[in-house]
């Protein structure tokens, strides 16, 4: 009889599998359940990129590209990049196209994190980091953000959480779930600790065309001091409404994509040919549809916070990416209790704030990538549930 438990790395057998999925396995076992919980466009993939890929396929443009990406793909990057946040990268050393944003996330951690060594990770943040650190050996150091700073990582926290086996900060801004966004004043702060050291920043850039009120996303890169050891990744799941086309890619120093193009190379060959001919024509033609996205949202948002914070749990404006992170405390439930008593009651999915961190206790994330009639409908439930139990607060 085979042993299981001694064939699986014990590693990967002791990472816990991702928070989010234990709400909708259990939301896709009941009827009319209305969902706040998937980070996932609402929209289509503008039509144009659809064309593109349609005429791509039917030319019968499907067999392999180079490991590190179509060439005018990569120079439409190095393009896109320097137009929208002022930063300069050579297509043909310092950017590689990925399977989405994870796999780039994937690849630069595995590049430059030996046995031992120690990852700062903010959180609450993206469910990823952690356990991928986790698996390649390394050694995760939570550093939680406060709600009273925005949710934003000081300069003060990252020198204190600094050792001599720090190796990587990621910087996972704008932040999912929190929608906190860093400014560039915040950036400029931490440059000044990390100059002098050799510790790699990877910046989870995914969501840097959601930011709102009329500011902007500062990409890490473009202060300075930090370029020389920042990867920047980000994609086109978010902003371009993409998410199924699995395509990400990475900017950095030439050392560093050099050597994650490697692991690229052996573990997936390359990324999806028909995504990355789409991919050319949304960084090239599709601002205007993104501008009308980002719109919405914003309406959406309004709607979102408002909602909550009449309802008496507190709710800081989300600046960036497309989620609200309201507080439950005055329910006096955890966040696990509250969404799955709020599921069973009122069938409606939220995401409980432990999912992305100890530091979410307390907290729960909702998506506004819904339409505003979804949004409304799941407001209206959940106030319904507080009142019922007693825990709303006008």
């Amino acid at each position: 009889m085979i042993s299981y438990e001694r064939i699986i790395n014990p590693v990967l057998a002791n990472v816990r599998p991702s928070g989010i999925r234990k709400f909708f396995d259990i939301a896709g076992s009941m009827n009319d359940v209305i969902s706040l919980g998937v980070g996932e466009p609402d929209f289509l993939t503008p039509y144009r990129v659809r064309s593109i890929a349609i005429k791509t396929l039917e030319k019968g443009r499907t067999r392999y590209t180079s490991n590190k990406g179509l060439s005018e793909l990569l120079e439409e990057i190095s393009r896109y990049v320097q137009r929208k946040y002022a930063v300069s990268y050579d297509p043909k050393t310092e950017i590689l196209v990925s399977v989405g944003g994870s796999e780039a996330i994937d690849v630069a951690l595995r590049t430059v994190i030996c046995p031992g060594d120690e990852v700062i990770i903010p959180q609450p943040s993206y469910v990823c980091y952690e356990p991928m650190t986790r698996m390649i050996g390394g050694t995760p150091v939570i550093l939680p953000t406060k709600a009273e700073h925005d949710f934003k990582l000081t300069a003060e926290e990252l020198r204190a959480a600094i050792t001599d086996k720090t190796k990587a900060l990621i910087l996972p801004y704008p932040c999912n779930p929190t929608g906190a966004i860093m400014e560039r004043a915040d950036l400029e702060a931490l440059a000044t600790v990390l100059r002098d050291t050799d510790i790699v920043v990877i910046s989870d850039e995914i969501y840097s065309e959601l930011t709102y009120g009329g500011v902007r996303h500062v990409c890490p890169a473009s202060i300075p001091g930090l370029k020389e050891r920042t990867v920047v990744i980000n994609g086109f799941s978010k902003a371009f409404a993409m998410t199924g086309w699995r395509l990400g890619y990475a900017c950095g120093p030439k050392e560093l994509i050099s050597q994650m193009t490697k692991l690229h190379q052996y573990a997936i060959m390359c990324a999806p040919t028909t995504s990355q001919y789409a991919a050319i024509e949304a960084m090239r033609s599709c601002d205007d549809e993104v501008a009308e996205m980002l719109e919405q949202y914003d309406d959406r948002r309004r709607i979102m916070i408002n909602g909550f914070n009449r309802m008496g749990l507190t709710c800081r404006e989300p600046r960036g990416a497309f989620y609200a992170f309201p507080s439950i405390q005055s329910t006096g439930l955890t966040s696990d209790e509250f969404c799955e008593k709020l599921l069973y009651e009122e069938r409606v999915a939220l995401v409980p704030g432990t999912a992305f961190g100890e530091s979410g206790e307390g907290f729960v994330r909702a998506s506004y990538c819904y339409s505003t009639a979804h949004i409304n409908e799941a407001l209206n439930r959940i106030e319904s549930f507080l009142k019922r139990n007693g825990m709303y607060h006008s």
